[in-house]
């Protein structure tokens, strides 16, 4: 190296160094706004009660909620000022169960489909979301660091995602979507197509979990996800299958636990379920062929119970005699069971979508979350995809890539917000139809959407 390259090497040492670690830990917000809102004359659902305020005025500076009161706040020339007129100011909806790269693609496409097509859909995708009024979305596997990045860098508008990174399965497991002319897996061989892109990555032993929990929060992960039993997508995932041993599960916990967060799981029986809680899993996903004693396991070990009322187009997207189609129809009566034994024992319940491969379904997220009144109260309903799903949120301690509090109008919330014509608490229908309803879209002090 001649000298005056090895002087600009050197030189370009510093800047090396912050690239790849900005690469390496892509998250964060982007550099706070220094611009200021005042929300005059609204009546704000705070993400916890089960009424309105009276009239109040609110002010956020930056991309924090500094201000509420009823009574009339000041206004400097350069706030920007926006009239309620009574309509309800809420907070932003978060969907605790998103799989933001699996929404536009096919099942197959997702997989072996152009790598560059499926980012450039899930962006777009992405934008679809916020204005669908979904400013936070837990991401419970797939490869969605890099479009994390580009949200947060505000390269695309587009909802916060707490990533999981790929779904960690076993061979045969819930998230294995490889041929069978890809076995035998060889131990540290060549990694399958849905590693290779992120997707999924399987694990057969305690150290294997170890290796991919931790690759997953090296990539900035801000929890985990385990297939803890069958599922119904997965070709070779029968249902009542118990996938992960306790060992493997609770290896899985421990390397979670030492970065300070958490476990999730899919599973839907009894078995799978109560294996996760033995080895210390803090969240259920689906949880939908449980049984009481189940259901009572999980209230009084305080585990978080992350449910869906799946659509009945979900299960009629699977083709009619063919084995997904067959889950299906085992599993979607337990849903509405699952949501009775929720509400029996008082589990602390999430809400989420759990949509794939379907960008009309996804279009109905706000739809699938008003279908919440089956069970709930519209107050109840919106408690759980906001400040519910806020504290779920929370489990990530400083994993969470967003520090402050989400799913909540208070002082020193981030300001997450929507304002919406007419009162979903009486009409939880609003909703639905976010293009009509929702006048304004704000998450992190920035305006996405105003209109008259």
């Amino acid at each position: 190296m001649s000298p005056m390259s090895r002087r600009i090497f050197v030189a370009a040492l510093p800047l090396l160094t912050v690239g790849l670690a900005s690469s390496a830990r892509a998250q964060g917000n982007p550099p706070a706004t220094t611009s200021a809102t005042l929300f005059q004359n609204v009546r704000i659902f705070d993400g916890k009660g089960a009424s309105l305020s009276a009239p109040s005025n609110v002010l956020i500076k930056g991309n924090i909620i500094e201000r509420i009161s009823t009574e009339p706040i000041a206004a400097e020339p350069s706030v920007t000022i926006i009239a309620g007129n009574g309509r309800t100011l809420m907070p932003g909806l978060i969907d605790a169960h998103w799989h933001a790269m699996l929404i536009r693609p096919t099942a197959v496409d997702s997989i072996v489909g152009d790598v560059g097509y499926n980012n450039i859909a899930a962006g777009v995708e992405a934008t679809d979301t916020l204005m669908r009024g979904f400013t936070t979305v837990r991401d419970v596997g797939g490869p969605t660091f890099g479009l994390k990045a580009a949200i947060d860098k505000g390269l695309i508008a587009g909802p916060r995602i707490y990533p999981s990174g790929a779904v960690i399965t076993v061979t045969s497991g819930h998230g294995d979507f490889r041929q069978l002319s890809e076995l035998p897996r060889t131990i540290g061989g060549m990694l399958s197509r849905m590693e290779q892109i992120g997707a999924s990555m399987v694990a057969d032993s305690p150290d294997e979990v170890r290796v991919r929990v931790r690759e997953q929060l090296m990539q900035g992960a801000s929890q985990i996800k385990l297939t803890a039993g069958g599922g119904v997508s997965s070709p070779f995932s029968p249902i009542d299958a118990s996938t992960f041993t306790e060992a493997e599960l609770r290896a899985a916990v421990e390397a979670a636990e030492n970065w300070g967060t958490y476990v999730t799981v899919h599973a839907f029986t009894p078995a799978a379920i109560q294996r996760s809680i033995a080895a210390g899993v803090k969240c259920i996903e689906h949880g939908f062929l449980m049984d009481d004693a189940t259901a009572k396991l999980i209230a009084e070990k305080g585990i978080w119970l992350s449910t869906q009322p799946l659509p009945e187009a979900l299960r009629q997207g699977f083709p009619v005699g063919s084995v997904q189609r067959a889950k299906a129809d085992e599993v979607w009566p337990g849903i509405a069971k699952t949501y009775e034994l929720a509400k029996k024992y008082k589990i602390k319940t999430a809400w989420g979508t759990d949509v794939l491969f379907s960008q009309a379904l996804a279009q109905q997220q706000g739809a699938i979350l008003a279908s919440l009144v089956r069970w709930y109260s519209p107050a109840e309903a919106l408690a759980q995809a906001t400040g519910t799903n806020g504290e779920l949120l929370a489990l990530s301690g400083k994993r969470s890539p967003y520090q402050g509090k989400l799913g909540v109008v208070e002082q020193g919330a981030l300001a997450d917000l929507l304002l919406v014509e007419g009162n979903p608490l009486e009409n939880i229908d609003l909703i639905a139809d976010p293009a009509k309803n929702f006048k304004v879209i704000m998450k992190d002090g920035r305006i996405y959407k105003n209109a008259p």
